[in-house]
Formats: C-alpha cells, sequence, structure tokens
C-alpha cells in the first residue's frame, strides 16, 4: 500500500500508475474510475482494461447541466470505455430529505463512515456498486475502482462490489494507495 502525502490532484498520476500496476499484478480486467470531466478516465484508456467512468449526475452542480462535454463522453465511447452518469448511490433521495428537513438518514451514515477512510476511498466502494448495479461489470468478480478528493485521483482499491440491494456484502480486497491528509 502506497500513502500520499496530500489529498487531490497532485497525487493523479501516481495513483493512475499504482492502480494499473496493480490490475496487471492480479489479472484484473475492469477499472472503475471516477471522473466528472473523463479527463482522469482517459488516463487508463488504451491499457488493456475496460474502463468504466462514473460522472456526477446532471444536474449536481447545477439544474440540466452535465459536467463532461459531448466531445469526451464520444472520445470514451470511441475508445471502448463506458460512461455511467446517474444518481449517486450514498446520495439521491436522502440527500433530499437531509437538505429539505436538515435530519441525517442511512446513506448519509454510511457515507460519513466510509469517509473516515477518506473521501476517495467513499467513491470508490460507491462507483463500484454503481457500475456493478448498471451491469458494466460482471458480479462476482473484483475491480481496480479509483477516486479521489475534488478533482483528479488520490485513491484506488481492489474491490469486489455487490449489488446495492445487499450493499454490506461489498467486499474491501486491498487498499491500493490513499492519501494520509483525509
Amino acid at each position: 500500500m502506497e500513502y500520499w502525502n496530500k489529498k487531490g490532484n497532485s497525487c493523479t498520476a501516481d495513483t493512475v500508475q499504482a492502480a494499473l500496476t496493480r490490475a496487471k499484478e492480479l489479472d484484473i480486467e475492469y477499472v472503475i474510475v471516477a471522473s466528472n470531466s473523463g479527463e482522469t478516465a482517459e488516463l487508463f484508456l488504451d491499457q488493456g482494461l475496460q474502463v468504466t467512468c462514473v460522472t456526477h449526475h446532471v444536474g449536481f452542480k447545477k439544474p440540466g447541466e452535465d459536467e463532461m462535454d459531448r466531445q469526451m463522453r464520444e472520445k470514451l465511447h470511441e475508445k471502448g470505455a463506458n460512461v455511467l452518469t446517474t444518481t449517486h448511490l450514498l446520495a439521491g433521495v436522502d440527500r433530499a430529505l437531509r437538505f429539505k428537513f436538515e435530519g441525517v438518514y442511512p446513506a448519509e451514515i454510511v457515507s460519513s463512515t466510509l469517509r473516515l477512510l477518506g473521501q476517495g476511498f467513499k467513491v470508490c466502494v460507491e462507483i463500484s456498486v454503481m457500475a456493478l448495479d448498471a451491469g458494466m461489470i460482471p458480479f462476482g468478480e473484483a475491480v481496480v475502482a479509483v477516486g479521489g478528493t475534488s478533482r483528479g485521483a488520490d485513491t484506488a482499491c481492489i474491490i469486489e462490489p455487490a449489488h446495492s440491494s445487499q450493499f454490506f456484502d461489498t467486499k474491501i480486497k486491498e487498499i491500493i494507495c490513499m492519501p494520509r491528509e483525509k
């Protein structure tokens, strides 16, 4: 396991390299990458892996706005990557309830608990389950998941995700890298 001294975008190149190296060592075919612009996912193209890029849902920042531009989405598709743009597993209706009623809801508690290991760790778990639920990866196989804190990537894990309805059966097999700073 590797630890970065900082979190965020400055770790992207090292995180990508660590994820690629470990995927090859373990013969893992699938990589799931959190990337709103597509730039981090683009770094995994042409590496012999099946890439799934998970973005924010449309309207995450501004109603009706898709953060990934059409050209990048087309480029990822042309290179064989899947792009999943949907509501985040640990947000959605629970987040709407929190905003409206200022309460604490189960998905928010799960999300905050996963963040004890860092935002990127929470993202890795979340996007793996989302990709499985969307049928973009096979059930019962370990994947490399890559996430980060704000922009870029700073965390990579090996995860065998369960479907959201069996979320707590998800297996974190290995943390490849993560920042010390949370």
